[in-house]
């Protein structure tokens, strides 16, 4: 076999393992998003709970980056510490690790198996989550199938004369390793498939101890980068867990390199093959992190604080590009492109109405008033959009255009009234609410806190896919925003049952925060509701939708 046919196939191997890994991550992402985002905001501030928690998303979703970046939002969002987020942070890294152990193991026996359930599940399942779980069961399939593919696409390589060379020479690099191990984990956008890949060329004995170790430990490094890469463009609060993970991967790294060139016989203790040497290196580096660094994370909170400090002000060109306009008064003599300018500029008003609530949860446990000001900026802001919206779409309808065009503008108009009208929810009835709790000195119950919380998470994880929809006119995409009100109507009517045992208990705090709780809950089903009319247009043209109802049982789609 020619060496550029060994590297072909060796290639799509590499390839296969990352596109399965990420399918994987995918497929528990929208079989459960909503759930995991549960977990993480039920961790509280409690760094070995936030520890645990970070570990079990890791293991589920098979990426820590994921997790990084959930994390990361929820302390721009005030929901979490940076403290927390770290500690979340450490636990996803040594989830991540244990994946990597898992598939270490011989499981090529449960290929075929999972391909044939998986696929089954996908292909066939009537409900969304059930063919995710099949998408899920086809990933770790590919992967120990991708696995095998590179044991047998270097098989060949194992009677080179050439490559024993390379690797004695970078073996002797360890600068150079480890740069490579972190360059190429932060290109693939995964370090356990890289991680996986160095163990399966070890256990061709393709890849030295000597150059594994570096490899290895560069990878740990270059899974901090990504999460770096992926956050730069966002805010200063939600940059700091990623900045905080990388500077303890970093820390870490060149201390275990240390210890590992003063007592290299550390290993000996960790397998007697190469690859398992590697892998538990792997894992053994990530626990050690987490034990030692996981009480340090108050203090490096309060570095991070003072690198990447927030913004002193807040004003209306704080939203960046969002404040200029997409309408293009040019375009109206083509109702084509007007209506795409005016969908461009529903998704501005998403944008904004996403800076309004992402907060909220802050600003009812602190009563934050810039963040008040703030927000009702941004009401301001979104009313003068619709207006303009509504101006333009008045003047194109002057025009002469088809029927569809006609019917496709009555439609943007409808989805921009609900958009202001949900910022408006927010503007003056949640934040007045707000307002109310933190003049009067109350404070919700913890259980009364979780329930609102619980949905508001629930209604912003609505309002990113009410505007995929907008974009995409997905009609799987509608029906599960729609399949979201009747949960998001079970979990209002659960959480004003709860309210009313509380009640029935004599629980101070329920008392006190009785009309709050429930007006805010009740705004909060409002809210989606209008979000969920983003999809009736499409639904109904399809013939899924009735008067009030999906024609096929939303529970098929739970």
């Amino acid at each position: 076999m020619t060496t550029s046919l060994i590297l072909i196939e060796l290639i799509g191997a590499a390839t296969l393992l990352v596109w399965a890994v990420r399918m994987v991550r995918t497929g528990v992402e929208r079989a459960c998003g909503s759930e995991l985002k549960d977990v993480l905001r039920r961790a509280g501030n409690r760094r070995v709970v936030s520890a645990l928690a970070g570990t079990c998303l890791a293991v589920l979703l098979q990426s820590s980056t994921a997790v990084a970046m959930l994390s990361a939002g929820f302390v721009a969002s005030g929901f979490l510490s940076v403290s927390t987020g770290l500690s979340l942070m450490l636990g996803a890294d040594l989830g991540s690790a244990l994946v990597v152990k898992l598939l270490s193991f011989d499981l090529s026996w449960l290929t075929p198996l999972l391909l044939a359930s998986g696929g089954g599940l996908f292909l066939k399942a009537q409900g969304r989550r059930l063919k995710q779980i099949g998408r899920i069961l086809m990933g770790i399939a590919l992967v120990l199938l991708s696995l095998r593919l590179i044991g047998d696409a270097t098989a060949p390589l194992r009677g080179s004369a050439v490559l024993p060379t390379i690797t004695n020479s970078l073996a002797g690099d360890i600068i150079m390793s480890f740069i490579i191990g972190a360059v190429f984990t932060w290109l693939v956008h995964s370090s356990v498939a890289t991680i996986l890949l160095i163990a399966s060329l070890a256990s061709q004995s393709l890849i030295p101890l000597e150059l594994g170790i570096p490899l290895v430990v560069g990878a740990n490094v270059g899974s901090g980068l990504i999460a770096m890469g992926l956050a730069q463009g966002l805010d200063a609060e939600a940059r700091r867990v990623p900045v905080g993970n990388f500077l303890f991967r970093s820390a870490g790294a060149v201390i275990l390199l240390a210890v590992l060139a003063q007592w290299p016989h550390l290993l000996d203790v960790l397998g007697r093959s190469t690859e398992l040497q590697l892998v538990n290196l792997h894992l053994a580096f990530n626990g050690l992190l987490l034990m030692v660094a996981l009480p340090a994370v108050t203090l490096v909170e309060r570095i991070l604080l003072r690198l990447l400090p927030a913004p002193q002000s807040r004003t209306q060109d704080d939203t960046g590009g969002e404040n200029r306009s997409a309408l293009d008064r040019t375009t109206l003599d083509n109702p084509s492109l007007a209506l795409a300018s005016a969908t461009r500029e529903l998704l501005r008003m998403g944008a904004l109405l996403e800076k309004m609530l992402t907060p909220l949860m802050h600003i009812f446990q602190t009563g934050d008033q810039t963040a008040i000001m703030h927000s009702r900026r941004t009401d301001t802001q979104i009313r003068q959009i619709q207006s303009d919206l509504k101006m333009f779409l008045a003047e194109l309808t002057r025009r002469e255009m088809q029927a569809a065009d006609a019917e496709r503008s009555m439609e943007v108009a409808g989805i921009g009234v609900n958009l202001e009208h949900v910022s408006s929810l927010v503007a003056n009835n949640l934040l007045r609410l707000a307002e109310q709790k933190r003049d009067q000195k109350l404070v919700f119950s913890k259980d009364g806190m979780d329930d609102i919380t619980r949905m508001h998470d629930r209604v912003l994880a609505n309002l990113q896919l009410a505007l995929n929809i907008i974009v995409s006119d997905d009609p799987d995409a509608a029906r599960q925003l729609v399949c979201e009100k009747d949960k998001l109507r079970d979990l209002e009517r659960l959480s004003r049952e709860r309210h009313m045992k509380r009640l029935q208990s004599s629980i101070p705090a329920s008392i006190e925060t009785s009309s709050i709780h429930l007006e805010t809950i009740r705004d909060l089903k409002q809210i989606n509701a209008l979000l969920t009319t983003v999809a009736y247009p499409i639904l109904r043209e399809r013939g899924d939708l009735l008067e009030s109802r999906l024609a096929t049982s939303a529970d098929a789609y739970a």
